[in-house]
Parts: C-alpha cells; sequence; structure tokens
C-alpha cells in the first residue's frame, strides 16, 4: 500500500491516498483519517472548500505517526489566489507545521497571482 511516485524534485509521494470531499467537518473526517492511517494510508486530500481541514489535521497530530511520514495535499480555492495570508490560514485550520503539496483548485480567476503565491511558499 505504501508504493510511492518520485516527483520531478526528488521528493515521493505516496501513491495511494485518502480524499476526504464530502465527509463533513467533525468526527465523521477524524474517524476516516484515524482509520486510514491504521490501514497503512499515508496520503491524505484535502482542501480549505471542503470544510474538514480542522478534523483532518486532528487526526493525523493524534495518529502517533511521525509527521513527516504522512503526506498532506490540500488546495486553495480561487478566491484566496493573492491572499498572501491564504497558506498560513490553512496550516493554522490544519494544525500542521507543514504541507506537502498545495494546489489550485480550480484553474479560473487569478491563476497567476495563486502560482507566484506557491512559489514564495516553498
Amino acid at each position: 500500500m505504501n508504493k510511492k511516485i518520485k516527483l520531478n524534485n526528488g521528493l515521493e509521494m505516496p501513491q495511494l491516498g485518502l480524499g476526504v470531499y464530502q465527509i463533513p467537518e467533525g468526527q465523521a473526517t477524524y474517524d476516516a483519517v484515524s482509520l486510514a492511517l491504521r490501514l497503512g494510508y499515508r496520503h491524505i486530500d484535502t482542501a480549505h472548500a471542503y470544510q474538514n481541514e480542522k478534523s483532518v489535521g486532528q487526526a493525523i497530530n493524534d495518529s502517533g505517526i511521525e509527521r513527516n511520514d504522512i503526506w498532506v495535499t490540500s488546495k486553495l480555492w480561487p478566491t484566496e489566489y493573492a491572499d498572501p495570508t491564504a497558506i498560513d490560514r490553512m496550516l493554522k485550520r490544519l494544525g500542521l507545521e507543514h504541507i506537502d503539496l498545495v494546489l489550485l483548485h480550480q484553474q479560473v480567476g487569478n491563476v497567476d497571482a495563486g502560482w507566484k503565491m506557491l512559489e514564495k511558499a516553498t
């Protein structure tokens, strides 16, 4: 289950992950992420738009698994692309020190500003 894909920058991302789209914030998300981690998943995919980042982060923090052993992907919503505080707020919602991969959720709006913000965040 822990097969990884080597990215162009040399990092290795777990190929199989749990996506938490449409899982309600709270116990349902916490339980789904906790179970996935216990079963061996090491990639969790969330987004600001899913409104469940707090529960995702709490489950990761409570798992007892080293943070560097869990790959977290999240996404910025188009209204956040020009907001220089958006990633910091995402980290705060997740309660994590870092996010392994941040994507632009949709390629609409001020995509150039979003791309530049992601470049500065690395």
